[in-house]
């Protein structure tokens, strides 16, 4: 079964908001999963405030991307917003960093197929639909979460070398499958 969730890209002053994962120490859009009983706009709120302590309003839907292959296979909605209110902090267990970026500053180091939601939702994007193939030859097929993370603690690497390693030979193919606006 594949994940579902939503990511934000808080967009203020021409800058991106992006955490650095705990897990891997890569950075991407703040996002997470949706709990019972919450829409997904709820869920995009939440989970905002929890990764980087900051309130947003929505604005918009940039677009839906699904991360196919064997690289953490799932479903986002990626919703566009700004922020109103909160003071930027990192999440114990999850973000090691919360940083603003302009788009000549967006780290190289991006958690799998971020580089182009970050893109849509910098250049205005609304309603797209992307199909994301990604595909690393060292990721051992229908690995869950638990086995990754327990894969990378017995590799001797640190969580962002043991993430360079698993995606340095991986393939990304993209697919626009819904042009949006």
């Amino acid at each position: 079964m594949s994940n579902f969730g939503v990511i934000v890209a808080i967009i203020d002053d021409g800058k991106i908001l992006l955490t650095k994962r705990e897990d891997f120490e890569v950075w991407c859009l703040p996002g997470g999963g949706v709990e019972d009983g919450e829409s997904l706009a709820q869920a995009t709120v939440r989970e905002t405030k929890e990764e980087t302590g900051l309130d947003i309003e929505l604005t918009g839907l940039v677009g839906i991307y699904s991360r196919i292959g064997n690289v953490s296979p799932g479903h986002m909605v990626l919703f566009a917003a700004k922020p109103i209110g909160g003071e930027r902090k990192c999440q114990s267990g999850e973000t090691i960093a919360v940083e603003w970026f302009a788009a000549d500053e967006i780290p190289s180091l991006l958690s799998a197929g971020h580089k182009r939601r970050i893109k849509d939702a910098m250049e205005g994007a609304r309603g797209i639909v992307v199909a994301q193939d990604i595909n690393s030859p060292k990721m051992p097929d229908k690995i869950r979460g638990k086995e990754l993370y327990e894969l990378r603690d017995k590799s001797g690497l640190s969580p962002q070398e043991f993430y360079i390693h698993m995606m340095e030979h991986a393939e990304i193919k993209e697919v626009v499958e819904v042009d949006g606006q």
